[in-house]
């Protein structure tokens, strides 16, 4: 014989299906990376005792001031991210949800991820050589550039290697420093003919400027609204498109002459 539930019960037994479907949309793992401000490094001076930057073949000069290299620090793509993970820190200023494929290529290892970044890299190091002598009118056959970034890659600080090499080399091309002895943060791809492209995670990396201690800060001119999204207090942007016009941004910035550019 069966028997009549009663109200309470039945609402219980209702209520099971839902919790399971709750339960295992709050644990289960998502396609989601979770990113943070990374650490910064001034391309002017040493990374864990090696110089950044090393010249050969041309005299190079002494600076002031720092350009320093932002990035950001994202979840391993086999970290299982849940629903509770996203929830926290889409509220938080100083986290990002990325989608994992926009961090990482998809069906690849760890292994063969870190190979990949360290390949973008490397050509990142190449196009900055070649740009900053292209610049500079400098044969590339003569002076060698050697850059070292250790435990960092991808594409993202071609800019400011770029603009190092040419602090080294030639400065503002009146005797004075590119940055003016400021602390000068940025992000950005550098291209041979020096054309600077967008990269990911900028509204994170105005963070990790400015807790470093930048007052300017170099963007990609097609990220200027996500770089104001969360731009910490003291920090001026600076909107970029080519490596000349960087520079003379730069210049102006320095002399109080000419008009700079912002967001």
């Amino acid at each position: 014989m069966l028997s009549r539930l009663t109200r309470p019960q039945a609402l219980a037994v209702c209520a099971l299906p839902v919790v399971a479907l709750v339960a295992t949309a709050v644990f289960a793992p998502l396609p989601f990376s979770l990113a943070q401000p990374g650490m910064t490094a001034n391309v002017l001076g040493d990374n864990k005792g090696t110089p950044v930057i090393t010249v050969s073949g041309a005299k190079t000069r002494e600076t002031s001031g720092q350009l320093r290299m932002t990035t950001i620090v994202a979840t391993n793509p086999d970290t299982h991210v849940s629903l509770g993970d996203v929830i926290s820190a889409w509220f938080a200023k100083d986290r990002a949800v990325m989608p994992r494929d926009s961090v990482y290529p998809s069906g690849q290892s760890t292994k063969e991820i870190e190979q990949h970044n360290s390949a973008q890299m490397k050509q990142s190091q190449d196009a900055a050589t070649r740009a900053a002598l292209d610049y500079l009118h400098l044969n590339d056959k003569k002076v060698k550039v050697t850059l070292k970034l250790a435990d960092v890659g991808g594409p993202s600080a071609g800019l400011l290697f770029t603009l190092g090499i040419i602090d080294k080399l030639d400065g503002n091309g009146s005797g004075g420093d590119l940055t003016g002895g400021r602390k000068i943060a940025g992000t950005g791809t550098i291209d041979d003919d020096g054309t600077v492209g967008a990269v990911g995670g900028v509204a994170l990396k105005t963070q990790a400027a400015r807790r470093d201690g930048a007052t300017v800060f170099l963007v990609p001119k097609a990220e200027c609204s996500d770089a104001k999204s969360e731009l910490p207090k003291g920090l001026r942007l600076i909107p970029v498109t080519t490596l000349k016009g960087a520079v003379t941004s730069l210049a102006a910035l320095e002399s109080g002459k000419g008009s700079v550019p912002s967001c």
